[in-house]
């Protein structure tokens, strides 16, 4: 009998001690997840003058790994697609990846194509689930309505917008609503260029540059930069479909081209890039309407810079204090501090450490921003000052051929 009670208490203690082990050893958190949309099949056929078009060193979509601390990131995979998966969008569960296929054609039919990928969620690979036309040549940009139930399409080459259902299992529809844009076209030097300027991009069609919608979703906004506006369109949610606005547009200076525009966190303002032109304007926005009211207009580039240079992204932080702009050519990003009621003042400017920066991201703390260098072939690393919105160089370089967005995703949460 003492025998037994002696066992017993010994397998107890084993038990116990195994039990705070356990419980002693740290669990591991989750994977943060970048993935970067590329450029990875020439276009040079779609517009053999268009200035930047690239060669298509990229694979695909290139999937790293992020180091939370430092910001480095470290390649885990590529899905590999020859279709350049340019723009990329991910839902607000975090399980689905779309991306805009910025090809001219598929097999023999001149067509673009978006793509739709299910993300799991233990190691962050993509399953491809579908592909489907986006009813326009070259799609450049793609967003997710506020209700999660439609896929917005800027088809950069075929000059018109579309959306798309995005059905229960998270695979794409058939296009609901396709709008063509047309007007005449802007004249090839920007109004408000900077002296010697020759950033000639755009003018020479209709190019659907971006669409996306309020933060009720309730209004969609698509920027045309041959045209010199941006469109104001109500959607209509039960049946997927865009409604001219009254007003249904407003117009920039002749050539400045409106390229890509952000909503600030509180959604009353609503900042437009210009890439002709490297202005950004601050418009107040009216909820109940629709309507944009132009506010100011100031330059991303410094005050002395004379030649030519195509602006490129816009973003704010997420505690919207700071407006970040790019530049191209020369190859900077434009600090704005936002100021109580939403006008820019300029802080400074950090060269990107790459050619041609064609857009960049925030990690999802905001403490880092990662640049796309499309002409350098690798995206840079920067560590945020929030309290002034400078840019710190990490000294981190990660290659991937052609970047042109990053998109995150974190498995804790």
């Amino acid at each position: 009998m003492n025998g037994c009670l002696l066992r017993l208490k010994c397998t107890a203690a084993l038990f116990f001690a195994a039990s705070f082990l356990c419980a002693a050893e740290p669990k591991q958190t989750p994977p943060l997840i970048a993935y970067v949309g590329t450029f990875s099949s020439p276009l040079h056929d779609v517009l053999p003058t268009q200035v930047d078009l690239p060669p298509g060193n990229g694979r695909g979509i290139h999937i790293f790994q992020v180091d939370r601390k430092t910001g480095a990131l470290t390649p885990i995979g590529i899905h590999e697609q020859g279709t350049s998966p340019s723009c990329l969008a991910i839902d607000k569960s975090e399980t689905h990846l779309y991306s805009a296929n910025e090809t001219d054609r598929v097999g023999e039919k001149k067509e673009g194509t978006v793509s739709a990928f299910a993300i799991d969620r233990r190691t962050g690979q993509l399953q491809l689930l579908n592909t489907t036309p986006s009813d326009g040549v070259g799609p450049t940009y793609v967003s997710i309505h506020p209700s999660g139930k439609f896929l917005l399409v800027a088809n950069y080459f075929g000059g018109s917008v579309a959306v798309l259902p995005i059905l229960p299992n998270g695979t794409l529809g058939a296009v609901t609503d396709l709008k063509i844009d047309s007007g005449k076209i802007g004249p090839t030097h920007a109004a408000n260029a900077p002296p010697g300027s020759f950033a000639i991009s755009g003018h020479d069609r209709t190019h659907a540059h971006m669409i996306k919608c309020d933060p009720s979703g309730q209004f969609a906004f698509h920027a045309d930069n041959a045209l010199d506006k941006i469109f104001l369109w109500k959607f209509d949610a039960a049946k997927g479909a865009l409604i001219a606005n009254n007003p249904d547009a407003i117009s920039f200076p002749p050539g400045d081209g409106p390229r890509h525009f952000w909503f600030h966190p509180n959604g009353r303002w609503f900042y437009s890039l210009q890439e002709e032109a490297s202005t950004v304007t601050l418009f107040g926005f009216i909820s109940t309407t629709g309507e944009l009211k132009s506010r100011q207009t100031i330059s991303a580039l410094p005050t002395n810079f004379t030649g030519s240079s195509f602006a490129s992204e816009i973003v704010v932080s997420h505690d919207g204090k700071f407006l970040y702009a790019g530049n191209r050519l020369h190859d900077s990003i434009a600090i704005f501090a936002v100021g109580n009621t939403g006008e820019l003042k300029y802080v400074g400017e950090e060269w990107t450490r790459g050619n041609y920066p064609r857009s960049f991201n925030f990690d999802p703390s905001g403490q880092f921003l990662y640049c796309c260098n499309q002409r350098a072939d690798n995206v840079t690393c920067f560590h945020v000052d929030k309290k002034t919105g400078k840019l710190t160089f990490t000294g981190q370089y990660v290659a991937v051929g052609n970047p042109s967005m990053i998109a995150f995703v974190d498995l804790a949460k």
